[in-house]
């Protein structure tokens, strides 16, 4: 699991990367990847169960 300190420092390397203007863009986007990778492998977990 990721502690405290490493998500601060994540967050710090991805400001000065992206900087402050691209990084809720890249957040939002980032959100919605993972709301359909969540709906795609529950889709795929109740094909496996009518089988």
């Amino acid at each position: 699991m990721i502690g405290t300190t490493e998500l601060i420092v994540i967050l710090c390397v991805a400001l000065l990367l992206f900087g402050g203007k691209r990084l809720p863009e890249l957040a939002r986007n980032l959100g919605k990847g993972l709301q359909e990778f969540k709906k795609a492998t529950l889709g795929a977990d109740e094909d496996k169960k009518e089988d």
